[in-house]
This record gives structure tokens, C-alpha cells and sequence, in this order.
């Protein structure tokens, strides 16, 4: 076990749980034998959803019967060292495993995470980061909402951070920052977002920097690092899932309302298949808390096995990638 990645999981957060948890670790562990699994939760719920196809030797189940309610305050959800999203934050911290992921309350994770494991020297402020898809490939934007103001340190701390995250996601591919705005001329945005440019541009650090993007080209794929705060990040995430959605729904309306509709899908199924599967949230599924000493890595509460065993395949890339190192080595 010593030579295996350890993954904690939280496996009693989110909407059907434990089960869609022990199904997305039997999916993602087919032909693995690199990962162990301390999984914390209630033993006897979570075994009632073991299969033979998960080895015995690949997990240990760390038994708790106290959790963190979805509907719990941050501070409420964090004030039990019981439950299985602190224990499995608490593994992590005592170099029992190597990175934390939950499909469980957000706040309260971020909450846990910041009281037990230690920032990264000269991080201020950790970051929420996220996929998004662009037409090239892949975006990591950050921060999606865990610092609602920034400063031009903490924007610069976060160019750093996403080239990181990026290396280590995509390791063949060059990763492009840019910072979000209202415009792409140098003179558009407020102050602070101005003399992060300005030293972005000037800066000697290992950052591709290819100045503003505007929100309509965030799926271009001319840059793929977009850093912006929390408050603008966590706003351009919701707009997009939402419109993702309404596009989706809509289009499956007009395409099922009547005979030629149908026919029409009927002809088409193909690319109506790829289509949805490009605005499939559950291949972006995974946002991750950077600028932590250890990983932390949250799965949409909503999502189901597919999406779950998506983040974990993130966990593994984290891991792999060596995030950590990484982030240390640019930030010097």
C-alpha cells in the first residue's frame, strides 16, 4: 500500500449517498491497481453497496455514523470531528492519505479543509478552481467563489496556481493565463484588475500570460487559464450552467413536439449525442480548492456515479501531476 496513491473519500455527502460513491469508485477502479481508498462513512450502509468487482485490498472503510447535512451551516458542519468529512479531511493531515474529495456540503468542507491542513508558504488566500470546456479542449477558471474580494497578490497568486493545476491536469498541453474583464483593451476594468495586468505583463514568473478575456470567450480556447475573484468567477460559472441547461432542455422540446422533430433527431442521433455529450456536466465534474498544503477536491453534490468517478479521475491527475510540487516551485 505504501507504493499506492491514497484517496480519502467522504462517502456519506450529497444526493444519494453512499451509493452513487461506492458505484463512481467501482467505475473509476476498473484496471487500477495504483489507488487505495480510505473510505469514511457508515460501514454497514456502505457495504450493503460493495461489489465483488471492487478488490478488498484496494479500500479500507473507516467506520463513523455522524455526517455533515447538506441543509448544516459551514460553521455548524464543522464544529463534529466526528463525521465522516472531517475524519476523512483529518486523514489528509496526518499523511494518512494523500488528497480529500466529497460530494458533500461545500462550505463546510472549505470550512474543515482551512482548520486542519496548512496553506502553501506565500499564499494568501486558497482558490476554488474549476473545468470548463472550451472549443480546443479544457479551461481551468479560478476562483469560482471562495474569495469574494481579491487583491492584485491574490490574482497573481492565482495566475501561478491555475498554471499549475493545469500542467498537472494536462501536462502535453501549454497552458495560456488570462484575466477576466469587461473588455480586452489594457485601459477596461477596475484598478485592481488593471495592475495585475500590468504586472502580469512584466512579470519574470513561469506564466504564459496572454492578457483580458471577455465573458463571450471563455470557451474560445485562444487562453485556457481564466483567473478572475470569487464574486465574478461564481457568477460566470452559474450563467453558464444555467444557459448549458436551458439550451439542452430547449433544444430536446422543439426536437420531441412533433413528427418532423422527431424524424429529424431520429436522422441526426448521432450528432445530437455529441452534442449533448459535450454539455455533459459530468465530465467537468471536480472543482478543486487550491493553495492548501494538501488537495481538496469537491464533487458536485448532485451528480451521480459517472460524475463522481470523473472527479476522482481528477484526484489521480492532482496526484500524479504533482500539483504541490508544482505550485511550490513557481510560487519560489
Amino acid at each position: 500500500m505504501n507504493s499506492k496513491f491514497i484517496i480519502a473519500v467522504d462517502a456519506m455527502g450529497g444526493e444519494n449517498s453512499p451509493k452513487k460513491i461506492i458505484d463512481g469508485i467501482i467505475n473509476f477502479s476498473k484496471n487500477k491497481n495504483d489507488i487505495f481508498f480510505k473510505i469514511f462513512g457508515n460501514k454497514k450502509i456502505i457495504e450493503k453497496n460493495l461489489s465483488s468487482s471492487l478488490k478488498k485490498e484496494s479500500f479500507q472503510i473507516i467506520h463513523t455514523e455522524d455526517f455533515v447535512k447538506d441543509e448544516d451551516s459551514a460553521l455548524m458542519g464543522a464544529k463534529n470531528k466526528k463525521t465522516s468529512m472531517w475524519l476523512a479531511v483529518e486523514s489528509v493531515k496526518n499523511k494518512e492519505s494523500d488528497i480529500i474529495i466529497s460530494a458533500g456540503n461545500t462550505g463546510a468542507l472549505f470550512v474543515i479543509a482551512k482548520l486542519n491542513l496548512e496553506m502553501i508558504e506565500k499564499i494568501e488566500k486558497p482558490a476554488l478552481s474549476g473545468l470548463w470546456p472550451n472549443k480546443n479542449g479544457m479551461n481551468v477558471v479560478l476562483d469560482l467563489g471562495a474569495n469574494i474580494e481579491c487583491s492584485e497578490k491574490n490574482l497573481i497568486d492565482f495566475s501561478i496556481m491555475g498554471t499549475s493545476l493545469f500542467k498537472a491536469l494536462f501536462p502535453n498541453e501549454e497552458p495560456k493565463v488570462a484575466l477576466l474583464n469587461i473588455g480586452s483593451e489594457a485601459s477596461k476594468g477596475n484598478e485592481i484588475i488593471k495592475n495585475t495586468y500590468n504586472k502580469l505583463s512584466s512579470s519574470s514568473k513561469n506564466i504564459n500570460f496572454k492578457g483580458y478575456v471577455e465573458g463571450n470567450n471563455i470557451m474560445s480556447g485562444d487562453v485556457n487559464v481564466i483567473v478572475t475573484d470569487g464574486f465574478t468567477g461564481n457568477i460566470a460559472l452559474k450563467t453558464a450552467e444555467g444557459t448549458s441547461n436551458f439550451i439542452t432542455t430547449e433544444l430536446k422540446k422543439i426536437l420531441t413536439s412533433n413528427f418532423m422533430g422527431k424524424l429529424s433527431t431520429f436522422i441526426n442521433m448521432q450528432n445530437f449525442k455529441l452534442f449533448r455529450d459535450k454539455l455533459d456536466p459530468r465530465k467537468y465534474n471536480g472543482a478543486i480548492l487550491i493553495g492548501l498544503k494538501s488537495p481538496v477536491v469537491k464533487s458536485h453534490g448532485s451528480t451521480d456515479s459517472i460524475g463522481f468517478s470523473n472527479s476522482l479521475s481528477v484526484c489521480e491527475k492532482i496526484l500524479k501531476g504533482k500539483l504541490i510540487e508544482k505550485i511550490k516551485e513557481n510560487i519560489d
